[in-house]
């Protein structure tokens, strides 16, 4: 007589399961994104506070936790470029409760250093939050009077020395730019931050650097200390409409700015990502705080996750072309 044949033991043991216990009420399944979030959030700044990546997170902060109705924490972990407070993020939980208030590091680091904590993969793209336009700055007294003059100049003699503040930071990557695409001569000079390469210009040590709008601009305006030659993004500075950007001025690729978003650990349930992506969106177009920002020479953007990523892939295949050109990688 024919045997009705037997399910293995495992098959049958994960039948039984899949029975019994949806009865019961267990589930495995990831938590709901309408029961999310149901305590503080914790945003991770891989930078000291004052600068335009936490400034553009505590905005962020602020509005989202409105929006969500949990408060949203700024945890600053400043060091190696970014990658201590990246690589706490990337070994969280992805329960959306830590994040990543991410920077052009998360996406060249890996492309210049030799070893990283992480894999690019561990950290998912969410939502961009703002940025802070770069402005190439020289000493008030020096004689260019704009950036073609700057570079042109740059191409006699040994070249000129510019400040950067590290290897990979956006002045790194303006100065690599305009060496690849637009033949000029100039040196990174490395300094741990921002400050101190500003400082390096106002005192002659170096010829020129790129800050950050909301650095540069008070140098600028209300000191007087500082020329400014261009804007490396794509449009004018909101705060100094006046100065052209390097887009306009013929240097079609110079396109860079040090912008903020926000990265979440890989596994985060989408349906969290996305609710957190439009959180920050409709912060970002809260008018007071657009108002704030812009004041301070930060545009905010906001916008879907969707953008956000396609953003980001832009971003990675255009910064590793500069990198393999210009050597950037470390040795």
């Amino acid at each position: 007589m024919h045997q009705p044949s037997r399910l293995p033991r495992r098959t049958a043991l994960a039948a039984l399961l899949a029975t019994v216990l949806p009865l019961a009420g267990v589930s495995f399944a990831a938590p709901a994104a309408d029961a999310w979030p149901t305590r503080p959030i914790r945003l991770v700044v891989p930078f000291s506070a004052g600068g335009a990546n936490d400034l553009m997170a505590r905005s962020a902060a602020e509005g989202a936790s409105k929006i969500l109705g949990q408060p949203v924490v700024i945890d600053n972990r400043p060091g190696a470029g970014g990658t201590v407070g990246a690589d706490i993020v990337a070994k969280a939980q992805p329960d959306g409760y830590t994040l990543l208030v991410s920077a052009a590091g998360v996406i060249s680091n890996s492309m210049i250093k030799k070893t990283m904590p992480f894999k690019d993969d561990a950290l998912v793209p969410v939502a961009m939050i703002g940025l802070a336009p770069s402005v190439i700055v020289v000493p008030k007294n020096a004689p260019y009077q704009n950036l073609r003059d700057f570079v042109e100049a740059s191409k006699k003699g040994q070249g000129f020395n510019f400040a950067t503040a590290g290897t990979g930071s956006t002045p790194h990557f303006v100065a690599e730019m305009l060496n690849v695409k637009y033949g000029a001569q100039l040196q990174p000079v490395p300094y741990k931050s921002g400050s101190e390469s500003t400082t390096a210009v106002l005192g002659g040590q170096v010829e020129g650097t790129s800050e950050a709008s909301i650095i540069a601009l008070p140098h600028i305006l209300n000191e007087g200390k500082f020329k400014a030659l261009a804007t490396t993004w794509t449009q004018r500075i909101s705060a100094y409409p006046q100065l052209s950007t390097a887009v306009e001025q013929g240097f079609a690729e110079l396109q860079i700015a040090h912008w903020a978003g926000i990265h979440a650990p890989k596994g985060t349930p989408p349906a969290i990502l996305d609710k957190l992506a439009a959180a920050v969106d409709q912060a970002m177009k809260e008018p007071a705080t657009v108002e704030k920002l812009k004041g301070l020479g930060i545009e905010p953007i906001g916008g879907t996750r969707a953008e956000f990523v396609k953003f980001t892939d832009a971003e990675r295949k255009r910064l590793g072309e500069i990198v393999k050109a210009a050597k950037m990688q470390e040795k």
